[in-house]
């Protein structure tokens, strides 16, 4: 049955039960008003996922929902913002109502926990392709940087690497996945508590979508530092230490797709970092000399290449078809 794009909009994503103060007009209208306080700066993240290059064609409709409102909350994460708004452009080839019912499913389900209010968008009919707008805000100045590291900082990381692309790389082989693993991968968690706690704590901080050693990279180009990084530090589960135990760190360094947070403080906050309720872990110094060194237990010295994945180099593949 196809429905036309107001009766899309009107059935699937304007009737969301989060609904905030601070919105003064939501969907319905040419867009959207929101109010700010005096004190308050705006913190934008916007991405889009495209069928079959960010998400296995096979995936269900309420994962991708989930995880195109992960992604853009792991970004404002990233700055200290704490997440208010959004809005959601989407190309689909026809208009599936049950897809969309569980497309909104995922989405709302998160937006819902972090308060985030859906207060406009688009829709198109094409290829599938789905783009979030989401907006945050940090007390005035308090926002989080890629810029600040300082040589000296402790290097520290969230969560665990790995498992995500472990689990992409399973689809990929068309292997039994691990469903832990397909988790990490379709539903991972932003760690928004953890980047508004960051605020007057790190220096520098960053999300990991395209792997540690690209992402790390960012923040030390940004700095114009260096980093020195200890392999056996870094905090990988069972499945992922199969590979490494066999020399192989690409999972942990370059597979992407973990979202989490990378981050720099002085020696002098570590002590502050004692009360999250997340896995948080050091792996590395913050050096003068430019560039990232890799280290083994023995202070070996392993010749790492940072290969995040870039969209528009034609030697990359990100693709998983069924």
């Amino acid at each position: 049955m196809s429905c036309s794009e107001f009766s899309l909009i009107e059935k699937y994503f304007s009737q969301q039960t989060n609904q905030r103060d601070d919105v003064v007009v939501g969907i319905g209208d040419d867009a959207a008003v929101m109010q700010l306080a005096a004190n308050e700066q705006l913190i934008v993240s916007t991405d889009t996922m495209v069928d079959g290059v960010h998400f296995p064609k096979e995936t269900s409709p309420f994962d991708i929902g989930y995880k195109l409102m992960a992604v853009n909350l792991s970004d404002l994460a990233s700055m200290g913002a704490q997440p208010r708004w959004a809005s959601l452009a989407l190309s689909l080839p026809e208009s599936d109502e049950r897809w969309l019912e569980d497309f909104s499913a995922g989405l709302f389900e998160l937006a819902g926990k972090y308060s985030v209010q859906l207060v406009g968008g688009d829709t198109t009919r094409g290829p599938l392709t789905l783009s979030l707008t989401l907006q945050g805000t940090v007390t005035e100045n308090q926002y989080l940087q890629r810029s600040g590291a300082q040589v000296g900082d402790a290097i520290f990381v969230s969560g665990q690497l790995g498992d995500a692309g472990l689990a992409l790389r399973q689809l990929q082989a068309k292997q039994g996945v691990n469903t832990q693993l397909l988790a990490r991968l379709n539903r991972p968690t932003p760690r928004v508590e953890l980047g508004q706690s960051l605020q007057g704590v790190a220096h520098a901080a960053i999300d990991i979508s395209d792997g540690l050693l690209a992402d790390l990279g960012h923040i030390m180009e940004a700095s114009e530092l260096g980093a020195e990084l200890q392999l056996e530090d870094l905090p990988i589960s069972e499945a992922v230490s199969l590979t490494t135990a066999e020399g192989d760190w690409s999972l942990p360094l370059n597979a992407g797709d973990d979202y989490e947070l990378c981050f720099t403080v002085p020696e002098s906050s570590i002590g502050q970092l004692a009360s999250q309720h997340c896995l948080l872990t050091r792996i590395g110094t913050v050096v003068a000399n430019k560039g990232i060194d890799c280290f083994t237990s023995t202070g070996e010295r392993l010749e790492a290449r940072r290969t995040g994945y870039q969209h528009f180099d034609s030697r990359q593949t990100r693709e998983v078809t069924s």
